[in-house]
């Protein structure tokens, strides 16, 4: 278990920032055949519940894409498209361009138990720390973690008047440097921890499951970190308290992540497309201060996409990824209505 996983997942931030084999640039040709795409969709009188991939035809831009999936599930693990021309469009008109580029990326999974689908992420004033509280609806600093999906996919519409870096930072090289420094805490992070659904689970389902922070199948590894979600869960009397162990894992995790030895930020540009592996990388983001005008406001759709080429996973994934086999549609919170919707819904306590 402490050996030391090799290979282009094995990333720290300064490698990142020297690097540009992540980074895609749209060309004027790439361009023109994504708009193209988005005019054949209207043409067709599509919508978001409607469109289908072929409706949105990308005969060049799929390999793109094709690209992108290699990468991150591959090599280092992210992906970022860079240079749409999004002033040219009304933020409907995105919306659909982009749930058109995630047709030819994945699959999109339910973000939440009300189903949706194409998240926003905006401050719509949520406390991250409340018992259902999703930072992403909030402007507060997000810690570094993983989302429910094997790929998290961010389109910029807006950024914020100050703040909101993305930072990333690689799960594989945090979990090698515990393997070095604390190989005894390295197997309890490979030991199930208590989670809280945070109010995501079905009506008969128990709050709270088990879950490993790391795990392995086949030789793929894959990290799911919530920090939050494993707290909450120690509010419900039943669950184990955590062992003095699992309270140092948990800090060493966050040490590393937070360490500019394995992390670096990224400012986002409007109509950037940023894609991030779950598995093999944590991300988070720093607090912002936004814009006095709504039009103005900080404003990313999120999509959480199940991939083609993803990798097997444990069958101790199984509470969330319910199919663990490589290439299966996963991943994601179930839609607790049976229906799904395109916009986010803001939950309370």
């Amino acid at each position: 278990m402490a050996r030391i996983i090799e290979g282009p997942s094995n990333w720290r931030g300064p490698d990142l920032v020297k690097s540009t084999e992540w980074i895609h640039d749209w060309s004027p040709a790439e361009i023109a055949e994504i708009e193209q795409a988005f005019a054949t969709a209207r043409s067709r009188g599509k919508t978001l519940e409607t469109l289908e991939r072929d409706d949105f035809p990308l005969p060049t831009v799929a390999r793109c894409f094709e690209m992108a999936r290699n990468q991150l599930e591959k090599g280092c693990g992210l992906q970022l498209f860079r240079g749409f021309p999004y002033a040219r469009y009304s933020k409907d008109d995105l919306r659909l361009i982009y749930w058109g580029m995630g047709k030819h990326i994945g699959t999109a999974r339910s973000q939440s138990r009300v189903g949706d689908l194409l998240g926003d992420v905006k401050d719509f004033g949520v406390q991250t720390d409340s018992a259902a509280g999703r930072g992403y609806q909030s402007n507060q600093r997000l810690s570094f973690h993983t989302d429910t999906c094997d790929v998290t996919g961010l389109f910029v519409l807006h950024v914020a008047k100050s703040g909101g870096l993305s930072k990333l930072a690689s799960s594989v090289a945090v979990r090698n440097e515990i393997a070095r420094r604390r190989p005894d805490l390295l197997e309890v992070l490979y030991q199930p921890f208590t989670w809280s659904w945070n109010r995501q689970e079905g009506p008969d389902q128990k709050p709270y499951y088990q879950q490993p922070v790391f795990s392995e199948c086949d030789g793929h590894f894959c990290c799911r970190f919530v920090e939050l979600q494993i707290k909450n869960a120690q509010a419900f009397p039943e669950v184990p308290r955590f062992t003095p162990a699992q309270i140092e894992a948990q800090a060493l995790v966050s040490e590393l992540t937070n360490s500019e030895e394995f992390n670096f930020s990224m400012m986002f540009q409007p109509g950037d497309l940023q894609l991030v592996n779950n598995h093999i990388c944590f991300h988070s983001r720093t607090a912002f201060e936004d814009w006095p005008e709504e039009d103005r406001k900080r404003h990313l759709l999120r999509m959480w996409l199940s991939m083609p080429n993803s990798r097997p996973l444990s069958p101790q994934m199984a509470t969330i990824y319910q199919d663990q086999r490589a290439g299966a549609v996963r991943g994601g919170f179930p839609s607790r209505t049976g229906k799904h919707v395109f916009n986010t819904y803001v939950m309370t306590d």
